[in-house]
């Protein structure tokens, strides 16, 4: 038995650290300004999820499609224990949007799991009870797109004429779910292309 438990912990250090060796090699995030980048992902199997997104059955859709004047982007991984962490504060802010008249529906989130096979994600999900799609990026096909950054990491996109476009791009957990939703709603009403922190 506790031969098992050290080969699981061994498999766990081994996996973060590829993930992390990865996630820190590149690390340049489509700037702020610039367009999301334009990946395939797979529609979700959950008619609950299709619904929140807009979208209707079919192989894949583009961030772009989802039917929201704001997408919220969480690249994280179940491996990563900041994502973890910061899992309650994302759905508190999830709640928090859906609460709102006036923001449900205009705002939206999603998950990236950067690195995590389907199963993985299931596990991230059903541990943390995350309410929201999450994608699995097994492949890091996602991942490399958006610069392989680190995690958890948050894109702000604007959502207007057909086109997905970066207000906000931020490494790191926030400190408060209300300031956090502030600043998005700030940013995604601004016409600034500068950089955010």
């Amino acid at each position: 038995m506790k031969r098992m438990r050290t080969s699981t912990v061994a498999v766990f250090l081994f996996a973060l650290l590829v993930f992390y060796s990865r996630a820190g090699a590149l690390d340049a995030a489509p700037p702020v300004g610039s367009q999301f980048p334009d990946v395939a992902i797979t529609v979700p199997d959950s008619k609950e999820h299709r619904n929140y997104l807009g979208l209707k059955r079919g192989d894949s859709f583009k961030l772009f499609q989802v039917a929201t004047d704001t997408v919220i982007v969480e690249v994280l991984s179940m491996y990563c224990p900041f994502c973890q962490a910061e899992a309650p504060a994302v759905n508190t802010l999830y709640s928090m949007i859906e609460g709102d008249p006036e923001l449900r529906g205009k705002v939206k989130i999603i998950g990236i799991a950067a690195g995590n096979t389907k199963l993985e994600r299931d596990m991230f999900v059903d541990k943390f009870d995350i309410p929201f799609p999450v994608f699995a990026d097994g492949d890091f096909l996602f991942h490399k797109a958006l610069g392989e950054v680190r995690t958890p990491y948050f894109f702000g996109v604007r959502i207007a004429d057909g086109a997905a476009t970066v207000f906000y791009s931020n490494l790191g957990a926030f400190d408060d779910p209300a300031s956090f939703l502030s600043l998005i709603l700030e940013r995604s009403r601004s016409k600034n292309t500068e950089v955010s922190p």
